[in-house]
């Protein structure tokens, strides 16, 4: 068995704030208890949103919480061509196909309220698609979960094993379903390589053995056990943890202006008040 290791893994388009504390203490935590590993990655493959200036305040935040990583630090942004080999070999395979539609498009016929339907396609007729390409219309790569499925002979053999809980206190050994995800998109043209094929391939060039987040990315780890399986990559287990909340019963979000570690710091708060105030 491999030595344990495991990561934390913050994109910079923002500053950290107490979520991303108890995340990275627990998993470093983890780490230091089973005489690991532990990792920093920042994941920067969102180009217009990652800012230099995020990835230094990320940087000491972290050592301001007395966290200490690995060197060389892993930025995803100098790693592309790992994920675009990786898709290539899924073209190869016939498990990608060429998307056109737009996220307007797909959003047709579905109230504001509504959430989106995981959208299930198939590749455009080879006449039509080399139309579109000669014109330069824009497409995703997109994940087809039925030439998955017939590689694989199904999904029924595919799990992951849950030490923590998801949302529903799914715990221990659980099916992988990742129909429920839908075609996935792989890479675009303004990103080129989506969230979930960078992670898994980060994961196992890292070594990482056991992957520790947040429950809110529970599901994410059904559509990553199905790529892991057509990418021959192994399989971490999952830890998912609780989310903090604030006063108002939400988590602690940066789309929400949650308080930043950086103005916790100026305020006089101090590693150990904090670690006291999460439990840990």
């Amino acid at each position: 068995m491999p030595p344990f290791a495991t990561r934390f893994a913050p994109s910079p388009t923002g500053f950290l704030h107490r979520g991303h504390a108890f995340s990275a203490l627990t998993a470093f935590d983890a780490a230091r208890a089973a005489g690991g590993r532990f990792v920093l990655r920042i994941e920067d493959i969102d180009a217009i949103r990652s800012r230099p200036e995020y990835e230094a305040g990320i940087l000491e935040d972290l050592a301001w919480l007395g966290l200490e990583w690995e060197q060389p630090l892993r930025r995803q942004s100098e790693h592309l061509a790992d994920y675009h080999a990786a898709i290539e070999t899924l073209r190869e395979r016939g498990l990608v196909y060429r998307c056109f539609k737009t996220r307007r498009e797909l959003d047709i016929g579905r109230a504001p309220h509504e959430p989106a339907v995981p959208y299930r396609g198939a590749p455009l007729p080879e006449r039509e698609e080399a139309e579109r390409l000669a014109r330069g219309d824009a497409f995703a790569w997109r994940l087809s979960l039925d030439a998955a499925a017939r590689t694989l002979g199904g999904f029924e053999d595919l799990s992951f094993v849950e030490e923590g809980a998801g949302p529903d206190v799914e715990t221990g050994l659980i099916r992988a379903c990742p129909e429920t995800a839908g075609d996935i998109v792989l890479a675009r043209k303004d990103v080129g390589v989506a969230y979930h094929l960078a992670v898994v391939l980060d994961d196992a060039l890292q070594g990482i053995t056991h992957v520790i987040r947040g429950q809110d990315l529970f599901e994410a780890a059904h559509i990553q056990r199905l790529l892991q399986a057509l990418l021959d990559l192994p399989t971490p287990t999952y830890r998912h943890h609780g989310l903090l909340v604030g006063s108002d019963g939400k988590r602690y979000a940066k789309r929400d202006n949650a308080q930043t570690l950086r103005e916790l710091r100026a305020a006089g708060a101090t590693p150990q008040a904090l670690r006291a105030e999460m439990g840990l």
